[in-house]
């Protein structure tokens, strides 16, 4: 194998070169994974190699030790500590660390990527401990070169989000500083090398908690960053901001002294720059600040005792008058040709202001309203909009008796601005009327606003493409805070709701804008959902009107040819199918009539779409919807429908199509009750296959598992077939732990709780299940494997309340399993009463989980009640006749 070739094939832009040369590389790493490194970190650090080739290389090692999958990251990065000989280990590092010194920019950062990847393998594990000192010293004593990819490495390092490597990270906090410091001062001449250090402080900032506890240390941090907003190079501007930003957030309560005498008034500097990106970071600090203390005041009204409290110091509301008026000002320097995804300093300052509305309250009103009236008739069309945008953006947060009689005041201006010259302007109209929809509704007076408001909308959302999202995100706050009770006989939307379907049948029917479509439907969508029971009649008679136009969209598949109208095709079916689910959840039980043919419309699409289609995703939530509706009636269909489901099941090719049909299963099966047991058996083994895969990711095992629970609850006794199975697969689940290597990763400590409530849930699914068939003796070799997870999640502290209310709810459900004691010793445990009086106790906790536990401690208590009798029992009460080895007769024994 030509190295320089096949690496240089892996940057082709032809797309068959660059996957041939990807193929050979794997191919070497398969075949002799130790020389691959070698020669790659060799070519890496080969100053006479072209620059795209030590770059080639320096990527693909990187690659051989990261992944975004978290398995698959644990599985590369174990191959590094056991499959390779620490002699080619530390030649490898060597090579790359060497690679710091080259003249070659990007080989540079090339290396500094490879060696981040191994830091984050080795530092956790207190391995390469002489890595840090390096690149303090390449810092300290090295070529311009190497003090700048040095500082990129360092940069590298702290931003991973691998928790291992954070925490392992504080004891070098000192080291860390010391290069990022030293090369961040305004006396470093090399901007580049001024940049990096910059940049990797930012990323540092998290592990050096220790340092800056240091008020000396903290004021030259400071000092050093400050000076840095004043440099003449954007970038440098830039980082420090950023860092800024992240220190505001990370400390807080130390920063009473640095707002008073500096960072105040660099802030308003910054957000003042010519520089856009400088004053969105600018900006942003002063997110940070409203949502600090927005968190703070949540955490301190909430806080039992004054020593609970964390310090507030008001930054916010004593600023508001000389920051507020600087944010509104950047509120007019939109761009209009800007995408609706851009960021831009206009956008950031709105952000901003709504932030600041939500922590200062009413405060906010009057330098607004200064700005409005300033502004609201202006020629320009910026500050027209910036007027509007800023009257929005204060929705949230001010008392809603001050909003009030200003929105009254203001709503039919702003209604009347949705008429004006400039798009932008009208498009802001409608979103600030979104707002006052969401926050302020109450200040709507159905009678005298709502016909020209709803007009108002509906016009706008057929003037101009641009102003789609916004009126149809108004137009749905609308729909649901005019919605009135669940059920209720007339609401507010009644009187104008045969003429918004009309117009959103319309709108759809017409436009020839695919983003226009979607969002139309999901506003009919919303009106459906919020329809009164004197508007059903209409709902009834506009799914007629989808129900011909998905009919007729299936012979449309035949006449596409290429990729945009397919996938414009497939949205606007999925935007009729979720029309149907919402009609479907709306009229509950009334859809009978009308079922046969929505469920022959759905499966006639079924069988149209290709593969990879995102369509069936839809289809199966409708038909989800439908079972839930009709319950038991639903089994008519289950002949023509469970290939199709079987077909999605085993379909591990497609991930999210697999999901949909697992809880499709547990939809459908719940819908059923006993009359899905003849479609059990396929039923179990997909899932067990799917279980099984090493395909499909870790986030479906929870729903298979709950759906077994699910399976067990429709088909009571009959379950029995499958306990062995179930209950082994239950076991071997709840034995993955957090500890060891696992604790590292959020994502991991996300799944395994996942896969506990999965556990749990199935269980209780599987108790009540035996219960109902009689069968509860079944149950006895699990019992303690049960009680054993229990304690797990009982003594981990990431548990969330849904896995506390299942704990409890199987605790009880033992009990009245074995309502004679069987397995009372279990019972008995300290840590069982302790954990259902701890979640009986939290407040934070609803009402339903209180309850659950509060029954758990009952169920607790009579079977400790069960145990002292078993206890107190002669020993002739025992029936002589029964030698075997059974709980109840232990018991009586160790009691005499």
């Amino acid at each position: 194998m030509d190295v320089n070739q096949v690496l240089t094939g892996t940057l082709s832009p032809d797309a068959s070169v660059r996957t041939q040369a990807e193929t050979q590389l794997s191919q070497a790493a398969e075949a002799d994974f130790q020389g691959y490194l070698t020669t790659l970190s060799r070519e890496l650090a080969n100053e006479q190699a072209q620059p795209q080739v030590r770059m080639a290389a320096g990527l693909a090692l990187k690659n051989s030790f990261t992944a975004r999958d978290y398995a698959r990251l644990k599985e590369v990065q174990n191959r590094w500590l056991t499959q390779i000989d620490p002699t080619v280990k530390t030649q490898v590092k060597e090579f790359a660390l060497h690679t710091l010194s080259s003249s070659d920019t990007r080989a540079g950062l090339s290396a500094a990527q490879f060696i981040a990847s191994i830091a984050a393998i080795e530092l956790p594990r207190e391995q390469w401990p002489e890595l840090m000192r390096t690149l303090v010293e390449n810092v300290g004593n090295g070529t311009e070169q190497k003090k700048q990819s040095s500082l990129t490495t360092i940069g590298f390092i702290c931003e991973s989000e691998d928790q291992d490597l954070r925490d392992s990270l504080a004891q070098h906090s000192n080291a860390i500083l010391t290069a990022v410091v030293q090369g961040a001062r305004k006396e470093e001449a090399n901007l580049d090398i001024r940049n990096a250090a910059i940049t990797a402080l930012g990323d540092s900032l998290e592990f050096v908690r220790t340092n800056f506890e240091n008020e000396g240390e903290r004021n030259y941090i400071m000092q050093v960053i400050c000076e840095a907003t004043q440099a003449e190079d954007n970038r440098i501007q830039q980082g420090a901001y950023g860092c800024l930003n992240r220190i505001m957030g990370l400390y807080y309560e130390k920063m009473r002294f640095y707002m008073e005498k500096a960072l105040f008034g660099l802030t308003i500097q910054g957000m003042k720059s010519e520089e856009e990106d400088v004053a969105k970071l600018a900006v942003e600090f002063w997110c940070t600040v409203c949502e600090e203390e927005i968190s703070i005041e949540d955490d301190n009204s909430q806080a039992e005792g004054a020593e609970a409290l964390r310090p507030y110091f008001n930054f916010a509301r004593v600023a508001t008058q000389e920051v507020v008026p600087v944010l509104l000002e950047l509120l007019a320097k939109q761009d209009e040709d800007a995408a609706e995804d851009e960021y831009n300093v206009s956008r950031a300052a709105y952000q901003a202001v709504q932030l600041w509305a939500q922590a200062v309250g009413s405060q906010i009103v009057q330098p607004v309203l200064t700005f409005v009236e300033a502004h609201l008739r202006s020629e320009d069309w910026h500050y027209r909009d910036a007027a509007v945008s800023a009257f929005g953006a204060i929705m949230e947060g001010p008392e809603e008796k001050t909003l009030e009689p200003l929105v009254k005041q203001a709503l039919p201006v702003l209604i009347s601005m949705m008429n004006d010259s400039s798009v932008q302007v009208k498009d802001s109209a409608a979103y600030a009327l979104g707002r006052i929809c969401e926050a302020v509704p109450d200040s709507i007076d159905p009678n005298e606003h709502l016909q020209t408001l709803i007009g108002a909308l509906f016009g706008g959302l057929s003037s101009h493409p641009k102003m789609a999202s916004s009126c149809c995100w108004a137009l749905m706050n609308l729909a649901d805070r005019f919605a009135g009770e669940p059920g209720c006989s007339t609401n507010a939307l009644s009187p104008h709701f045969q003429a918004s379907v009309q117009h959103l049948l319309q709108v759809t029917e017409t436009t020839q804008d695919n983003q226009l479509r979607t969002a139309a439907y999901e506003v009919l969508n919303a009106f459906v959902t919020n329809a009164a029971n004197d508007s059903v009649h209409i709902v009834a008679s506009m799914s007629d009107v989808i129900i011909d136009r998905l009919g007729k969209s299936i012979p449309m598949q035949q006449q596409v040819v290429s990729v945009e109208d397919r996938l414009m095709l497939e949205e606007i079916q999925t935007s009729l199918t979720s029309v149907i689910i919402a009609v479907i959840q709306r009229v509950e039980k009334e859809i009978a009539p009308q079922a046969d043919r929505f469920m022959e419309l759905l499966l006639e699409l079924l069988k149209s779409l290709g593969p990879k289609s995102s369509v069936p995703d839809t289809v199966f939530a409708a038909i989800g919807a439908l079972a839930n509706a009709l319950e038991d009636d639903f089994e008519k269909y289950m002949q023509s429908f469970s290939p199709f489901l079987l077909n999605a099941l085993n379909n591990q090719e497609e991930p999210q199509l697999c999901a949909m049909a697992i809880g499709l299963v547990s939809d459908i099966t719940r819908a059923l009750e006993s009359k899905v047991q003849p479609f059990c058996d396929q039923f179990m083994n997909s899932l067990l296959n799917n279980l099984r895969s090493t395909t499909l990711g870790n986030q479906f095992k929870p729903a298979i598992l709950q759906c077994f629970g699910d399976i067990a609850q429709a088909i009571g006794g009959q379950f029995e077939t499958y306990l062995s199975v179930v209950g082994q697969v239950l076991q071997q689940a709840a034995g993955i732990s957090t500890a060891g290597e696992n604790v590292g990763s959020f994502e991991m400590l996300d799944y395994i709780v996942s896969l506990r409530e999965g556990i749990v849930d199935a269980w209780s699914g599987i108790i009540n299940a035996l219960r109902a068939g009689n069968n509860t003796n079944l149950l006895q070799p699990y019992v303690e494997s049960i009680f054993s997870l229990l304690q797990t999640v009982y003594n981990d502290p990431n548990r969330t309340e849904a896995l506390l209310r299942s704990s409890m709810g199987v605790i009880g459900d033992i009990s009245e399993a074995f309502p004679n004691g069987e397995c009372s010793q279990f019972y008995r445990a300290e840590w069982l009463t302790l954990m259902a009086r701890d979640t009986r106790a939290n407040k934070d906790f609803s009402s339903r989980t209180q309850d659950t536990a509060r029954w758990a401690r009952e169920q607790i208590k009579r079977q400790i009640g069960k145990s002292m009798e078993r206890r107190r029992l002669p020993i002739v009460q025992a029936p002589l006749e029964q030698h075997r080895e059974s709980v109840a007769i232990r018991d009586v024994l160790i009691a005499l």
